[in-house]
């Protein structure tokens, strides 16, 4: 039986030089996510999000305080050492996209999977059933210079979710696109989510993602302010 909590940060602290200046980016930071919230981040720019975002994906380290993730206390364990699981637990999903541009959307949403050496059927199976998720299989030729920003961001979804990961992790994911495409992109993700039981946890500016998010936190001068709002 899992743990009802995926996540638990305790009295996380995170400083970044910039040449001579110490600058503090997350301050005695605590945060528990159950199984299958739909969180978003929210705050101002350099309230610590990214940063926090950065140490729930495993991408950093933080200076001290604690990390478990899926039971498991990653908090000395080096960031080489956490290729696995952040291939095998977790999805990533970018307001950039980070598509591979020489690939096609088939190819970009395949490659985590040949990464992990899934045999070639599972594969075909698994990115073509994620590529008509997104409603793109029509464009699973394409690269991404051939798609517009929504269908980028699809195409990232798609690849995200092709590993079946338990979290992931969003920055920003509607930040570069239009309001209609933002608000498309917005409804496949709490889709996902529901249908799934895929915990997602993601930053924003975008005040109709906040206000779909099933629980909101917000950030400010790298502490998680007292207001919170849970559905």
């Amino acid at each position: 039986m899992h743990d009802a909590t995926i996540l638990r940060l305790t009295s996380i602290d995170k400083s970044y030089s910039l040449g001579r200046v110490l600058v503090r980016a997350l301050s005695r930071v605590d945060l528990e996510i159950a199984r299958g919230e739909f969180t978003a981040l929210t705050g101002p720019s350099g309230s610590g999000k990214t940063t926090l975002l950065n140490l729930i994906g495993c991408i950093d380290k933080p200076d001290s305080g604690a990390i478990e993730l899926d039971g498991r206390d990653i908090t000395a364990v080096p960031l080489h050492r956490l290729v696995h699981l952040r291939r095998d637990l977790l999805g990533y999903i970018f307001q950039t996209f980070n598509l591979v541009p020489v690939l096609t959307a088939w190819e970009n949403v395949e490659y985590p999977l040949q990464l992990r050496n899934v045999p070639r059927r599972e594969r075909r199976e698994r990115v073509g059933r994620w590529l008509e998720e997104v409603g793109l299989l029509a464009q699973a030729k394409q690269r991404p210079d051939q798609l517009s920003g929504g269908q980028r961001q699809r195409v990232a979804i798609a690849r995200a979710m092709v590993g079946e990961p338990q979290l992931v992790v969003a920055d920003e994911p509607t930040a570069n696109l239009d309001s209609d495409t933002a608000a498309h992109i917005l409804e496949l993700l709490a889709d996902i989510n529901t249908r799934t039981g895929c915990t997602f946890v993601f930053s924003t500016h975008d005040p109709a993602l906040v206000a779909r998010a099933r629980r909101v936190i917000a950030m400010h001068d790298g502490r998680i302010a007292p207001l919170a709002r849970a559905a």
